[in-house]
């Protein structure tokens, strides 16, 4: 496995983008925004996510962190990603959204 853009060092910053699958615009609804702000938070106050910059665009994350204590950042960034996405396809289904179909297919 390659580890060329992997985060392995534990006490290093790295800046980190995470994308939505085919670069689907989902976080121009404000309510899609809250699920990674307060995801993001969560992790800062409970995994041990230090956050120096972070950027949300349309479709993705730019981010420049590192983690401190006992979890290392790939595994904040995995629990990051599969709670966002589940939340994320749980407010589209559950909430007024006028792309629900296309955006499910594509989620």
């Amino acid at each position: 496995m390659s580890t060329k853009y992997k985060a392995t060092e534990t006490e290093e910053a790295y800046f980190i983008t995470i994308t939505t699958v085919g670069w689907v615009d989902v976080f121009t609804r404000l309510n899609q925004k809250y699920v990674i702000i307060n995801a993001l938070k969560y992790c800062q106050q409970h995994k041990g996510l230090e956050i120096y910059a972070y950027c949300l665009m349309h479709s993705h994350l730019h981010m420049f962190c590192k983690a401190v204590g006992k979890y290392k950042l790939s595994e904040i960034m995995r629990d990051f990603k599969k709670f966002t996405a589940k939340k994320i396809v749980r407010r589209i289904i559950e909430e007024p959204e006028s792309r629900r179909e296309w955006l499910l297919e594509h989620f």
